[in-house]
């Protein structure tokens, strides 16, 4: 499960990183807080960050459970491209909005399959 918890570290500091380039996006756009609108700019960047949190609020129990219940390494797999599908969204959304579907889909998808196989798993232990 070590690797397991690397894993979701690893989201936190890819969810951190997306939290300074908000902070430097409101520098450079001149968004004070608390504002949270005012420049599309911005606003692009405090999305992202955002749309990561609600994110990970599925995706760190699920990837523990999974985990757990399921195999440890295919959750780390699975991870792995959730975190590649962050990446994607965040430097798709900040350019184009309207493009950000192939990183979302890649953060979506490995959430779906982590919170299923996590449910199964726990079914087939608790039912022996």
């Amino acid at each position: 499960m070590e690797y397991v918890t690397i894993i979701a570290m690893l989201a936190l500091v890819e969810f951190m990183a997306f939290g300074g380039a908000v902070g430097q996006a409101r520098g450079k756009t001149g968004v004070a807080a608390p504002a949270v609108t005012g420049d599309e700019t911005f606003e692009r960047f405090f999305r992202v960050h955002q749309n990561t949190l609600e994110q990970l609020i599925v995706f760190i129990p699920a990837l523990y459970a999974f985990g757990y219940y399921v195999h440890a390494l295919t959750a780390v797999a699975i991870g792995l491209i959730f975190l590649i599908g962050r990446a994607i969204y965040f430097r798709a959304y900040t350019a184009d909005p309207a493009t950000r579907g192939m990183g979302m889909m890649l953060s979506f998808i490995p959430n779906v399959i982590l919170t299923l196989g996590a449910i199964v798993g726990a079914l087939m232990q608790a039912l022996g």
